[in-house]
């Protein structure tokens, strides 16, 4: 029995992995395109404070107003397509977080605490995150692929851990600012 259950964490833990390196690999994806995308926008120049010129062809003189229109105009529709990928690639990386939680957490209850097989994590405090930790680690809550994964983390590892999660709900917010 305890083979088989080993086994199991094994398979686990080699898909908590893949997951890991496959979150990985779309936050590079996000930053690629974030790159791109701050590569192609469009600046606006004043040629003797009356033309506007752009990348694409002079236009006819425009008084400041127009110019500020038409500037307006090209940023929201950078922000709109921006926006537009976000919201297609998901929340894939809203904030970066240790490689200690990459790699202990992160395969289960998602890039930043979203959940996906494991629990949502966004919204819990540091010390209720603590007491959980500390209680799966005893075996006083029973689940054995957290027991593994926390059985040889030391303590100061364990509040880190737990300070860096409480700071989720934090975090989130700022970015959506």
């Amino acid at each position: 029995m305890k083979h088989i259950l080993a086994a199991i964490v094994t398979v686990l833990a080699l898909g908590a992995m893949f997951m890991v390196y496959q979150s990985d690999r779309e936050v590079n994806k996000l930053e690629e395109i974030q790159k791109m995308i701050a590569k192609t926008q469009i600046k606006v120049k004043l040629d003797t404070g009356t033309q506007l010129v752009t990348q694409e062809a002079p236009v006819e003189k425009m008084s400041n107003a127009d110019i500020e229109k038409e500037q307006a105009k090209k940023k929201k529709e950078l922000d709109e397509k921006l926006q537009a990928l976000k919201n297609k690639a998901g929340n894939v990386a809203a904030f970066s977080v240790s490689p200690l939680y990459k790699q202990k957490c992160s395969s289960c209850h998602g890039v930043n605490g979203e959940g996906i097989i494991g629990p949502k994590l966004v919204g819990l405090s540091a010390e209720t995150v603590h007491k959980d930790l500390t209680d799966f680690k005893s075996g006083k809550r029973k689940n054995y692929v957290m027991y593994g994964l926390l059985s040889k983390m030391d303590e100061s590892q364990m509040q880190a851990l737990s300070d860096e999660i409480g700071s989720f709900e934090q975090k989130l917010k700022e970015q959506q600012q």
